[in-house]
């Protein structure tokens, strides 16, 4: 199991940088997930050295961690009233990429 842990997070930290580096928008959306944030931002400067990059992709990161907030409470207030895990947290992600898409509705980007 280690094993898997260690290859899905090197795939994450992977994906993110590259993501990142060519836009600052997508990568922030992918670094809003906190686990990612510090070792992807590293990743990216120490693979371009371009603080701008860096500094494009932490906005964007601050900018989206508004409406990922929706599922840490949805999920929250779900199983704090003993509600069934799957379904919690299926019904907390669907109400999280609501939250996103009114997010982009609300920047004008949709």
């Amino acid at each position: 199991m280690a094993i898997f842990k260690i290859l899905v997070s090197g795939i994450m930290i992977w994906a993110v940088s590259e993501v990142g580096k060519k836009s600052g928008k997508m990568g922030g959306l992918i670094l809003s997930l906190p686990v990612t944030s510090l070792i992807a931002l590293s990743w990216i400067w120490f693979e371009t050295h371009d603080a701008s990059k860096v500094s494009a992709v932490s906005k964007e990161t601050l900018i989206f961690i508004l409406p990922s907030f929706v599922f840490f409470i949805a999920l929250h207030l779900f199983l704090e009233r003993q509600l069934n895990f799957y379904l919690s947290f299926a019904t907390s992600i669907l109400l999280t990429m609501g939250a996103y898409f009114a997010f982009f509705k609300f920047r004008g980007e949709i």
